[in-house]
């Protein structure tokens, strides 16, 4: 039963197992999650503590589970890292596009410390460098957003 539990849970309802770019089918789950609570910042901040802790609790275990560093069908992180990177951001399409490739980005290319904090620990490792480049494109995004606002005064 918990193993059937960490991999719905971790494979974010079985997402995971898309066969092509299931990591990108997990940043647009985080995208949708992101419209379902529109204009709600405690649902977010809920969702997204939720998905923290939960990739935290077993991304270890879905790693032994898949016999996988870092599975491929592991997409909880994408999700919550997606959330991160849409977190006191407006609703707006354009910027939710720019938030989306930039979060991909970061994830692919993974500039320090992204990528070394993948040899983390565990599920620790799993989530950090997700985590990371959802900072990443948030602080973009809000670079991008101050500066619009600054032109228009």
């Amino acid at each position: 039963m918990r193993k059937a539990i960490v991999v719905a849970m971790t494979t974010f309802f079985y997402l995971g197992y898309l066969p092509l770019i299931p990591g990108t089918f997990g940043s647009l789950a985080g995208v949708f999650l992101f419209y379902c609570f529109k204009g709600n910042l405690a649902a977010q901040l809920i969702a997204i503590i939720i998905l923290l802790f939960l990739g935290f609790l077993f991304c270890g275990e879905a790693e032994k589970i898949f016999k996988q560093k870092d599975s491929r069908h592991i997409v909880i992180d994408e999700v919550a890292g997606m959330l991160l990177s849409l977190l006191f951001i407006p609703a707006d399409a354009k910027i939710i596009v720019l938030a989306f490739f930039l979060f991909r980005l970061f994830d692919t290319l993974k500039p320090y410390p992204v990528g070394s904090s993948q040899k983390l620990p565990s599920g620790s490792g799993v989530m950090s460098d997700d985590i990371i480049a959802g900072i990443y494109t948030n602080l973009v995004l809000q670079i991008i957003l101050r500066l619009a606002s600054f032109k228009a005064v």
